[in-house]
């Protein structure tokens, strides 16, 4: 019996010696498989680029992941508690693997052998991160064999705060959110150290099986799993069982997933900053990199910004006619599922989708668009309004031609139309609305920063995302004229300088003729230049580019970043080639700010996801602004080392001629501030686009409207009676609270008073004298120089000149000058 118990003694031994051996080889060969954990340590997981305002509320995010990451000191320790009763009540006892609860976790599987219940875990925090960062989520013996070796081998190498901190930034919860922060906005618009008790715990309750908890659309068990941990939370003393149970009382109170951005308006400047990214950065660190940017927009202005333009546009569109409904659904059912499936303009929530339920000469019954959840249920409850005749009567002419006489000639039932609630928000009143085919684009800029404060690229980036301020290119007209004569006003013309008006016939060099004419007829005689951008003549612009040259021209236009390369033709002149409202709003920002070259920008400073500052906008100097303490010093000074692109006193000359433009000239009786403003219209041939680009002291803005394939806008359809409206609405709403403002004279320029006609010094108590600026060394003609008079072409009269200026006559027939 003895040398039998031996043998199975010595047996035994040799098959554990045998087993462990075994054992020992498995785990070598495993372990050598194993990947290095000490990429933890250069955690760098993908998070959330944030788009803020200038004022710093969020505008938009861009991620793959939606994640925000949060270190462990940033988050509450309620927090913390409901993921621990939740997933690892040990997790800071034990050494990366719980031999406890694992034991417990057999023996419960064990009993549920044959039950059809699902077999419970036993995985740690520390092996779900090692699970989560170094291996696959195969069910296999192999890989929870790696995953505890891992876990041990993790615990020793960091904090216990360090892998929790990882848990709680990597893991998934569902809605595309990642990570605790993340989550928390996304289920409760919340930051993390906001959530209460009851938030905590549901998110905790996530990791499980985001999709098996899902608020939407199983909130029974999303809030019995939720009590669950709020009970391990008070099982485990985190905390006390009133506070408990009071947090099991509440509601879930998910907020529903926000789609879009979160500032209002600002979809199409939010667009044209990301692509600026991209192009910048790259589109792995604008998903992935966490940047932080902060860019330059004004929302308040932003809102006024879209509101002009929407509301020229909506103008001039409904002056064309109703086009029709956007497409018909049965009225005899239940008309809410139909018209829900109708695609709303989301950017626009004025707007409301209808459809028509009746109709006579007395109004229109209507059916609103009910209200859809996120789980994508439409709401049973069925909201109606009316419209009077008198809101749809631009519509009784149709874009065919055809009119109506009543409401009942317009609308038919089934109809599904825009409508936009008239009077208080009580009033069940509606207007007939339509999006209007029309389009353009605005830009609002700082003139002395260059940033870009206002940016509306078309009436709704839900109907079109093309941003027609940056993207569209279109002819800017006549609104391209200034920097004709800002580079003859530096090059020894002056405002008073004389040039003839008649009609002009140039050969080119394949043999053609062109023959430029001004927009409202001949013209005829000779006018100052003064006139001649006032009153926007296309003939005495073209004479005026000739005698100087179209290569110095183009060179202007050019250096004012209106072009790359501009072709030096005389067609150019008068704005034949192709820009966009940003080039056109930096170049006349310039003549604002008294010649000082600008970047245009959309963006103030980015950060990276650790919060270095990568870029920022501002390139000025100031050595003593960063000092420990004040001893009595100057103040410091900014130097201003931007480039001088032209004379000062240049720029305020064109700056007088276009206020003449907006007192006297094309945009007379349009543009009412408060302030000095200065500006100048724009029209296309066959008025297929209309522009204004205007500024005061301290703001520029331009726009341009225009269908997107260039058509005709009508006749009567120019820059001062589309566009300079639309600039006067904005104007007025972003400078209403802000003190009036002169425009600067240039130290050393000389205020002479000039005839109006003649460009010569005025004699005291003469009615048709204006004050006209002149740089030192000039002053009025003292005879009258006539600019373009020397060609054949363009020969002027002495009894022509007469005829249009008496004074004129006054000066031949006194001997005080001759004529050229």
């Amino acid at each position: 019996m003895i040398r039998l118990i031996g043998y199975f003694f010595g047996l035994g031994c040799l098959l554990f010696l045998g087993v462990a051996a075994a054992a020992a080889i498995y785990l070598s060969v495993v372990s050598k498989e194993l990947p290095d954990y000490e990429v933890l340590a250069k955690y760098a997981p993908p998070v959330t680029t944030r788009i803020h305002a200038g004022n710093g509320a969020l505008m938009k995010e861009y991620s793959r992941e939606n994640r925000l990451f949060v270190p462990i000191q940033a988050i509450p320790d309620r927090v913390k508690a409901a993921f621990l009763s939740a997933e690892d009540k040990n997790f800071y006892n034990h050494p990366g693997v719980d031999v406890g609860g694992l034991i417990r976790a057999v023996a419960v599987n064990l009993q549920n052998i044959g039950s059809g219940r699902r077999f419970v875990g036993a995985s740690t925090i520390t092996q779900q991160v090692a699970k989560n960062f170094l291996l696959s989520a195969d069910q296999t013996f192999d890989r929870k064999i790696k995953e505890a070796i891992l876990s041990f081998r993790i615990e020793q190498a960091y904090s216990k705060d360090k892998i929790l901190e990882l848990y709680l930034n990597e893991i998934y919860f569902g809605l595309n959110s990642y990570g605790i922060a993340g989550a928390a906005l996304t289920y409760f618009d919340k930051s993390v150290n906001e959530l209460t008790i009851a938030e905590s715990a549901y998110l905790a309750s996530l990791p499980k099986g985001p999709s098996n908890y899902n608020p939407f659309r199983r909130a029974e068990a999303a809030l019995t799993r939720r009590n669950w941990v709020i009970d391990r939370m008070v099982e485990n003393g985190y905390v006390s069982q009133s506070d408990g149970e009071e947090a099991k009382k509440q509601p879930l109170g998910v907020v529903p997933p926000k789609s879009g951005p979160s500032l209002f308006a600002s979809d199409y400047f939010a667009e044209e900053v990301r692509r600026q990214l991209i192009d910048q950065y790259g589109e792995k660190t604008l998903y992935e990199g966490g940047l932080s940017v902060r860019t330059s927009l004004d929302p308040q202005m932003q809102l006024e910004a879209r509101k002009a333009l929407q509301d020229g546009l909506i103008d001039y569109d409904e002056r064309r006619g109703y086009r029709g409904p956007l497409k018909q659904i049965a009225t005899s059912q239940d008309w809410g599922v139909e018209l829900a499936k109708v695609p709303s303009l989301s950017d626009v929530p004025e707007w409301r989708v209808a459809v028509v339920l009746s109709v006579s000469d007395q109004g229109v019954d209507i059916g609103l668009q009910p209200r859809v959840d996120a789980a994508g249920k439409v709401s049973t409850e069925r909201t109606r309004g009316t419209i009077s005749p008198g809101d749809m009567r631009w519509a009784y002419r149709s874009a065919g031609g055809k009119s109506a006489k009543s409401p009942s000639g317009v609308l038919s039932p089934g109809d599904v139309i825009y409508v936009q609630k008239t009077g208080n928000a009580d009033s069940s009143s509606y207007r007939l609305r339509q999006p209007p085919k029309v389009q353009g684009g605005l830009v609002a800029m700082d003139p002395h920063t260059g940033r870009v404060l206002a940016m509306v690229g078309g009436f709704s980036y839900a109907q079109s995302e093309f941003n027609r301020a940056t993207q569209a290119k279109r002819q800017p007209g006549s609104s391209f004229k200034p920097f004709v004569y800002a580079a003859a006003m530096d090059n020894g013309y002056t405002p008073a300088s004389v040039i003839l008006d008649d009609p002009l016939q140039i050969t080119l060099s394949n043999g053609d003729v062109w023959k430029p004419t001004n927009y409202e007829g001949e013209g005829g005689g000779v006018h100052t230049l003064r006139f001649a951008i006032e009153h926007s003549r296309n003939l005495m612009t073209v004479r005026l580019a000739s005698d100087m040259g179209m290569p110095l021209v183009a060179e202007y236009a050019e250096r004012f970043g209106i072009y790359d390369h501009m072709n030096p033709v005389l067609a150019m002149s008068l704005g034949a080639g192709e820009t966009t409202v940003l080039r056109m709003v930096s170049a006349y920002s310039v003549m604002a700010n008294g010649g000082k070259q600008i970047k245009p920008t959309l963006i103030d400073r980015i950060q990276d996801r650790y919060g270095k500052t990568i870029f920022k906008h501002e390139e000025r100097v100031c050595d003593s602004c960063n000092v420990s303490a004040w001893q009595n010093q100057d103040e410091p000074v900014i130097a201003d080392n931007r480039e001088q692109v032209l004379d000062p006193m240049t720029a305020y000359q064109v700056t007088s001629m276009m206020q003449g433009v907006i007192i006297r000239g094309t945009a007379a009786g349009k543009i009412k501030l408060n302030t000095d403003v200065a500006g100048k219209t724009g029209t296309t041939n066959d008025e297929k686009d209309a522009w204004f680009v205007g500024y005061t002291p301290s703001l520029v803005a331009g726009l341009y409207i225009g269908y997107d394939t260039p058509a005709t806008l009508g006749r009567g359809g120019t820059g001062g009676a589309l566009a300079a409206p639309i600039f006067n609405e904005f104007m007025q709403a972003a400078t209403k609270d802000e003190a009036p403002e002169k425009f600067q004279v240039p130290a050393g320029m000389t205020m002479v008073a000039v005839n109006r006609a003649t460009g010569m010094a005025a004699q005291p108590g003469e009615p048709n004298a204006i004050m006209e600026a002149f740089k030192p060394g000039t002053g009025p003609a003292t005879s009258l120089q006539v600019i373009g008079g020397g060609d054949a072409a363009a020969q002027v009269a002495p009894e022509e000149i007469l005829r249009t200026s008496p004074q004129a006559n006054q000066a031949v027939t006194s001997g005080s000058g001759g004529l050229f």
